[in-house]
This record gives C-alpha cells, sequence and structure tokens, in this order.
C-alpha cells in the first residue's frame, strides 16, 4: 500500500510539478472556458433568431402567410437539421480543414463552429419557451399599440427565459464538455494539455484523471452559478 501511494505521488509530481507543467493545465482551463463562453453567447444569438422566425412562421394567422418569413422558415429548418443530425466532431473536421483551410486561426473555427452547433439546440430550446408563453401576452401587447418584435423582445422573451433557463444552463455545461474535441484540430485546450503531458512522462493514469477533476469541478461551478440565478429569478416574480 504504501509503495502505492508512493508511485501515485511521483505521478503527481512528474504530472504536475515538474518543468511547472501545471502552467499547462491552467492555459488549457483558459483556451476551453474561452471557446465555451464565446460559443454559448454566439450560440445564445443565432438560437434567438432561429427561434423567433420560426415560431413568427408557426404563429401566422390563416390565409395571411408572408412569403418571406416562409422562406426564412425553410432555410432555419435546414439549419437545425443538418446541425443536429451531424456529430460535431466531423462539423468541425469540415469547418478547418474544408471551409477554412487556408486559415490557422484555430481557437477562431473553434468558437465558430460550437456556436453555430450550439445555436442549432439553444433555437429549439427558446421555441420552446417561447411556445410555452400564452398567446394572450402578445395579443395583449399588440392591442396596446406595440410593434410584433418589440412585443416578443420586451414581453414574451423575457418570461420564456425563466422556463427556459435549466435548460440552457444543461447546454452550457454540455458544450464546456464538448469542447475537448478541439484537440482534434491541435487546439491546445485542457485535453491537449494532458495529452502532452502524458507524451513527456509516459504516465496516462495522472494527466487524465487530473482533467477529469478538473471538468468535474468547472461543471459543479457552472452548476451552482445557474442555480443562484434560477433562485434569484423566482425570488424575482
Amino acid at each position: 500500500m504504501a509503495e502505492f501511494f508512493s508511485g501515485v505521488k511521483d505521478d503527481f509530481i512528474q504530472s504536475f510539478v515538474e518543468g511547472d507543467r501545471w502552467l499547462l493545465y491552467l492555459k488549457g482551463i483558459g483556451v476551453t472556458l474561452k471557446v465555451a463562453a464565446v460559443a454559448l453567447v454566439l450560440g445564445i444569438i443565432l438560437g434567438v433568431l432561429v427561434a423567433v422566425v420560426r415560431t413568427s412562421h408557426d404563429q401566422q394567422r390563416p390565409g395571411k402567410h408572408n412569403p418571406v418569413l416562409g422562406i426564412l422558415n425553410v432555410i432555419c429548418q435546414i439549419y437545425t437539421t443538418v446541425i443536429r443530425g451531424t456529430p460535431i466532431m466531423v462539423q468541425l473536421l469540415i469547418m478547418y480543414f474544408v471551409i477554412f483551410a487556408s486559415t490557422r486561426n484555430q481557437i477562431g473555427v473553434a468558437m465558430l463552429t460550437f456556436g453555430i452547433n450550439s445555436g442549432a439546440y439553444v433555437s429549439e430550446i427558446i421555441r420552446g419557451g417561447i411556445m410555452s408563453i400564452d398567446k394572450g401576452q402578445m395579443e395583449a401587447g399588440r392591442s396596446l399599440g406595440l410593434p410584433y418584435a418589440t412585443t416578443m423582445c420586451y414581453v414574451v422573451i423575457p418570461q420564456a427565459i425563466k422556463n427556459i433557463l435549466p435548460a440552457l444552463g444543461n447546454e452550457l455545461i454540455t458544450l464546456l464538455k464538448d469542447t475537448s474535441i478541439v484537440t482534434v484540430i491541435g487546439l491546445r485546450d485542457l485535453t491537449k494539455a494532458a495529452q502532452l503531458i502524458q507524451g513527456k512522462t509516459y504516465q496516462a493514469f495522472m494527466p487524465y484523471v487530473g482533467i477529469a477533476v478538473m471538468y468535474l469541478a468547472m461543471v459543479m461551478i457552472l452548476s451552482a452559478l445557474m442555480g443562484l440565478l434560477e433562485r434569484r429569478l423566482r425570488a424575482s416574480d
């Protein structure tokens, strides 16, 4: 038993202490959080736009169909179908090695890819939230003379956000963990840091268990923050 703990201690020193290797993990965490944060913002923007288009199309009165809205709805449906129907790793490889083959801005491509991917899922979350709001809310806003867009932005969507916050938090957590695949394009995130250290120490246990603990810690912190935000929103009702 003593030999086991001594070996674990030596592995820890080799994987984290020697050569200031902990800095690789720290830089990797920074890259992981940066990609996840920017992708989430982009995903929310795309998600709101797609959700509003699809909801507006679905809520048109019988006999009064906007042809432009119909075309935009078809585009949004194709977008969500393609993105949700293909693996994120394949999307990342296509974006980096095909669409943006002339650039080596790995972090930019990763942010854009994950943002586009997240937008497809966020759009369905937001659309469900908007559809859960009573139609009377929209009718009340329109009866007061508010334009459709103003009513949607200031009356409907704020109420929908409270309903979909748990699902959005789950999407953020999923997004954070999915960023680990950016290693396939050579981006030095947290997982890539563990791979580099494994290549130097020839020890797989400590680097990979170490980053598993780090991912778990980040997810627990995010879950706690989302829970706090949910309680504050409920208290404001």
